[in-house]
């Protein structure tokens, strides 16, 4: 199958371009450079097309798209504090990358799989939420994930594309960007390898549904190898949903450093957990019990 997958150099984006190519897909990825993200592929660039650019750029989405029967489109900014210092950044990328991708599909035809997130349901009266759910997004970050979201599903009803909409809970494991705008496991990981203390922001009880990316590998493949799911939206989630507090104890447990406490972050939801019924009813079974995951990460970045 010809498939490209924008931010296909990005963390879980490497991941799912990793297991396609080894399953003999014909994979082309859409990227912005960084360092970063050339070896995130670097073990199989020889089998992969590999455009560097933006999916902000109508021009370069055009050119990688034609032939595609698929587009898995994942490209975004996806950090919420980031969110919060340059909102028109995410909206230019979030929102205006995802109508390019829509409007190619729209002309050629292929299929869309693209990648939301369990952030646009903001706080969640109830839990575990549902696919049906009314999205409530808190931060910038999360309103440009629920508009592109509303955006694809509008483009189904109103034009017929063939779009699944997978709304994932918060991926972790090896290749997860760290640093200033990165995800939490990593930051934690990395302040404790350097013997700093971990920085918790408010009492540390927010929630958060943690996927390990080997089991959101295993969502992708089974939603691309079914022809049933147009129009649908998809919870993927596992079930976890550990506190940041009892994370980061864990990890200062394992590595000898302290847990401080910050005040609390604008644009932050106490947490909750998704209903994943639906698609585990197709068949997916998370495999990776979030702390042995977890322990695992830990030994990967401390050799």
């Amino acid at each position: 199958m010809r498939i490209l997958i924008t931010g296909g150099a990005g963390f879980h984006g490497s991941h799912i371009a990793e297991k396609w190519v080894a399953d003999g897909h014909d994979v082309t990825i859409l990227n912005t450079y960084s360092d970063e993200a050339a070896k995130n592929i670097s073990s199989y660039t020889p089998h992969v097309r590999v455009v560097w650019g933006s999916v902000t750029d109508t021009e370069i989405v055009e050119k990688t798209s034609r032939s595609q029967e698929v587009i898995v489109h994942l490209a975004a900014h996806i950090n919420v504090d980031e969110s919060l210092a340059v909102p028109h950044r995410f909206l230019d990328v979030n929102i205006g990358g995802t109508l390019n991708i829509l409007e190619v599909i729209r002309r050629t035809g292929a299929r869309l799989i693209f990648a939301s997130s369990c952030e646009a349901y903001g706080h969640a009266v109830k839990s575990p939420v549902k696919e049906s759910a009314e999205l409530r997004p808190y931060s910038p970050y999360a309103a440009s994930k629920a508009a592109a979201d509303r955006m694809c599903f509008a483009y189904s009803n109103s034009f017929g594309v063939d779009v699944t909409i997978v709304r994932p809970s918060n991926v972790y494991g090896e290749r997860q960007k760290s640093g200033r705008d990165g995800a939490v496991i990593p930051i934690f990981t990395n302040l404790a390898n350097a013997g700093k203390s971990l920085k918790v922001f408010g009492t540390g009880q927010q929630r958060r549904e943690y996927t390990h990316v080997t089991d959101i590998v295993q969502a992708y493949d089974l939603i691309l190898r079914r022809d049933d799911l147009s129009g649908l939206a998809i919870n993927v989630g596992s079930g976890e949903t550990p506190s940041i507090v009892e994370i980061a104890s864990f990890i200062a447990e394992r590595t000898g450093v302290d847990v401080t406490h910050e005040p609390p972050r604008p644009g932050e939801v106490p947490g909750f957990h998704l209903d994943s019924s639906l698609i585990r009813s197709y068949g997916y079974e998370p495999k990776v019990e979030f702390w042995d995951g977890l322990s695992s990460y830990l030994d990967s970045t401390s050799s």
